[in-house]
């Protein structure tokens, strides 16, 4: 299976690259900046570069040929302008979406944020970005060539995993480690049955596995 993540060389997206190539995955990670590959080597991924602010959904669809799953794990970042919002957190995600479907790659997981809302009020750069995230996950629950999951983490740390999640439509407010969003996603790539379903995700006392499995209804 070839598992195709945007924004390979994000903090989410080596430890999936790590989880996914242990489990024997082939893995690609699209990345704007050639230098960066090492890093994604060194995780067990495939780097293409591949700038999401400016590709086309042509070029995007043939690095998705033969994928069994993409995975959006793209981000403007933290030190970004509304701007970026626009054209990474909502143009890029929008972008790769139509791209996977053209592709007939299925299988798609998006990592959204926790109060993504198109209609979010606010000044802010953060209230921009909660209504970029929305815009995109609208338009990816508009695809229907896609089994979409989008998955809504509370605050990242960078505290050791635990394995243990609380996996939900609406979990509420709270942190959760990079390592267990890591997880979680690694597990959903495998599991269809949670396709149509948006999920929020905190810390919480149920394992990785079986969290996703009550999700999926099994």
């Amino acid at each position: 299976m070839r598992i195709v993540i945007a924004g390979g060389h994000g903090q989410i997206a080596l430890r999936l690259e790590r989880l996914l190539a242990a489990r024997g995955y082939e893995v690609a990670g699209l990345i704007r900046n050639p230098e960066q590959g090492d890093d994604l080597r060194a995780a067990g991924a495939e780097p293409v570069t591949c700038d999401l602010e400016s590709a086309t959904v042509e070029e995007v669809a043939a690095h998705l040929q033969g994928a069994t799953a993409a995975v959006f794990a793209a981000g403007a970042g933290p030190g970004s302008g509304t701007e970026r919002k626009g054209t990474v957190d909502r143009g890029a995600a929008v972008l790769f979406a139509d791209a996977a479907e053209r592709a007939g790659v299925r299988r798609h997981i998006v990592v959204s944020a926790m109060g993504a809302d198109v209609g979010h009020e606010g000044d802010e750069i953060f209230d921009a970005y909660l209504r970029a995230k929305g815009a995109a996950d609208d338009h990816v629950r508009s695809r229907t060539g896609l089994d979409w999951t989008i998955l809504r983490p509370g605050m990242l740390t960078n505290d050791a995993g635990t394995g243990l999640v609380r996996l939900e439509a609406s979990t509420g407010r709270g942190p959760i480690p990079r390592d267990d969003v890591a997880a979680v996603l690694a597990d959903l790539v495998d599991t269809t049955a949670t396709a149509g379903l948006t999920l929020e995700l905190i810390s919480g006392s149920t394992p990785v596995p079986v969290a996703v499995k009550d999700v999926a209804g099994n």
